[in-house]
């Protein structure tokens, strides 16, 4: 197998290692690339092609989220993770901790971590890599990598739910949500939502937002039933999809353009939250982006007058 070849076979973890470690696609397929550069200009093979290309992006993903963190803290409003439709490494023995460690609440609880601690935890938590690995990946001793795991551990545990709701259940619920709201009916929406849920979207200062969220199901409920009239009226198409490893939704306009995604996150048989990606910077990989503000015009023209 050559070089090429080796490194095609490897690039879905590769990708998924950097995800992890920047909450970012477009980020995650350049470091990915630079790898890939990396490796080519390599004047030695190394002696194992797995290790030395997950070194290689742990490294360039730990300097890229060290400069993001900078415009993190400058962003307009909330900031989330950019949406994944689809992880594209699977490993069956390790499939729980690929899940959890990709849905948008894991995500935000990596952002509380340092950029070391993050990589740290990524390698070990979620893809088991020892921890000689690790250290040579991290250019730290390992007992220095054991001591930023077990400080990950502990922050990623205390910010964790007690009871994740099993999988079936989470996409029975959500497929009763997405009729409830298709019919826009406010007590079928509320009966699904935590008493205290929050409705919360990432706008970046580029898109339509609502402030800084929506608080408590009537709130909600009453927002999202006067969302879906003029929305259906002007062609818009709610496409219920896995985003995150979670129940979601693509909400697009009458071209097909990608409007924004929806995560929900279900807990106790409830959901408790519900984020939205809106910003469209963050939505090019996920197809042709829709003009929000041009939406939200045509829908408010939409709107029939109350009686």
């Amino acid at each position: 197998m050559n070089r090429a070849e080796e490194f095609q076979e490897l690039r879905p973890l590769l990708f998924s290692i950097a995800y992890r470690i920047l909450g970012s696609v477009s980020e995650a397929e350049d470091a990915v690339q630079e790898t890939w550069l990396r490796f080519g200009a390599s004047p030695t093979q190394p002696t194992s092609t797995k290790a030395f290309l997950s070194a290689a992006v742990t490294r360039i993903s730990i300097d890229v989220l060290r400069s993001a963190r900078v415009r993190r803290e400058e962003y307009v409003g909330s900031w989330f993770p950019e949406p994944l439709l689809a992880d594209p490494y699977e490993d069956p023995e390790r499939s729980a901790e690929l899940a959890d460690s990709v849905s948008m609440a894991a995500l935000l609880l990596l952002e509380r971590l340092s950029p070391l601690e993050r990589a740290v935890f990524v390698l070990r938590e979620v893809f088991g890599f020892g921890f000689p690995e690790i250290a040579s990946a991290v250019d730290r001793s390992e007992a220095a990598c054991r001591q930023l795991a077990v400080r990950a551990r502990r922050h990623m545990d205390e910010g964790r739910p007690r009871f994740e709701a099993d999988r079936r259940e989470r996409e029975e619920l959500a497929e009763r949500f997405f009729d409830a709201f298709r019919e826009g009916e406010v007590a079928g929406l509320r009966e699904l939502l935590a008493a205290d849920v929050h409705m919360v979207s990432d706008s970046g200062g580029k898109a339509p937002q609502w402030g800084t969220g929506i608080f408590g199901a009537e709130n909600v409920a009453r927002v999202l039933a006067a969302i879906v009239p003029p929305f259906a009226r002007i062609g818009g198409v709610v496409e219920p999809h896995e985003v995150n490893g979670q129940p979601g939704a693509i909400f697009r306009d009458r071209d097909g353009k990608v409007l924004n995604t929806w995560t929900l996150d279900i807990l106790d048989g409830r959901i408790q939250t519900i984020r939205t990606v809106i910003n469209p910077d963050k939505l090019g990989h996920v197809g042709p982006v829709a003009d929000a503000w041009a939406v939200l015009r045509e829908a408010n023209q939409a709107r029939r007058p109350t009686d």
